[in-house]
């Protein structure tokens, strides 16, 4: 592909991905109460609140972030197919939609690893994994004495730009007639797959990181009371 329709197809990619990341951050939020119900009931997990989950065993948030990954990703894919009929002229709104899905995973493996986003701090926390899920490292310089405000969309533009680099040229693919839909399916399906296992692999060490340190506290003996 020439560099100049190549530095277009990057500008646009990474224009559309800002946007869709940007009205992700404004309007997509999975409540967490009602994912706590959730997970008890459907996956009997055996906690009444985000705190109770650190007493879990590892084996079954794996598996519960694993199922949460692999249904994001047959979404991802059924709505690739649909989109990608239209070829190239249905790519923004493909986006947005698989901006979405990807947001509500990340969100939804956030909660399952304990980890809920009730305060700016912790919202601020969500994105540093969005970003860690995009391949890109946020450092903690940048997370610090920052409002979430003007946090998130420094955030979503480090995203933007990394992605739109690995997209540009797989996502000319899309060009070609007839089997554009297939071709949909399978880039949409490949990308929540590889965020979601980079975001489950951040949630993951970070909760691990969590148990430890609770662990530690709980084995410090308390200091003898005195007696008089």
């Amino acid at each position: 592909m020439p560099d100049a329709p190549k530095s277009l197809m990057r500008r646009a990619l990474e224009a559309a991905i800002r946007k869709a990341f940007t009205r992700a951050y404004h309007t997509i939020k999975v409540d967490p109460e009602k994912y706590m119900e959730h997970l008890r009931m459907a996956y009997g997990l055996p906690a009444i609140t985000y705190d109770g989950v650190f007493g879990v065993e590892m084996h079954r948030l794996d598996h519960i972030a694993e199922e949460t990954i692999r249904a994001s990703m047959k979404m991802a894919a059924a709505e690739g197919a649909g989109l990608g009929m239209g070829g190239m002229f249905t790519v923004l709104p493909d986006l947005g939609i698989l901006a979405a899905i990807t947001m509500r995973m990340i969100q939804k493996l956030s909660l399952v690893y304990g980890f809920p986003y009730n305060t700016e701090d912790e919202e601020a926390e969500l994105w540093v994994a969005a970003a860690s899920a995009a391949g890109v490292d946020i450092g903690r310089e940048l997370v610090e004495k920052q409002v979430v405000s003007k946090f998130v969309p420094r955030v979503i533009q480090r995203i933007a730009v990394r992605t739109s680099a690995e997209m540009a040229e797989k996502w000319t693919t899309r060009l070609i007639p007839i089997v554009s839909s297939a071709i949909g399916a399978g880039l949409n399906y490949y990308f929540v797959r590889v965020w979601g296992e980079r975001a489950l692999s951040h949630f993951r060490q970070r909760h691990l990181a969590a148990r430890r340190s609770h662990e530690r506290e709980q084995a410090i003996p308390l200091p003898a009371s005195s007696t008089w």
